[in-house]
């Protein structure tokens, strides 16, 4: 059984689940891509939501006829995605 992730981990891989998918995702796919519970994934995007990461739009589903909740990593997001990587890079080249 692995290591469990560090909350900078785990926020790391929410936004790269997003960013994964073009930049935009659905909060069930989301869930599913980096393997949390509802319940925790909640608890990550009302900080990630709080701290302008990521914002969640409304998408007028056609087939459903009914809204739905998409979730669009900002470009906040992506700096902290790419600073993320270069400092997990510094670490590793340390052997830390």
């Amino acid at each position: 059984m692995g290591a469990r992730r560090s909350r900078l981990e785990l926020v790391f891989d929410i936004l790269l689940s997003i960013q994964n998918k073009g930049g935009t995702i659905k909060p069930t796919h989301l869930m599913y891509k980096s393997n949390l519970s509802h319940k925790l994934l909640n608890q990550y995007m009302d900080e990630l939501l709080q701290k302008q990461l990521i914002i969640i739009n409304e998408e007028f589903h056609k087939k459903r006829k009914s809204p739905s909740k998409v979730i669009t990593l900002t470009e906040k997001g992506s700096v902290f995605l790419a600073e993320y990587r270069r400092m997990r890079e510094f670490t590793d080249a340390f052997g830390l």
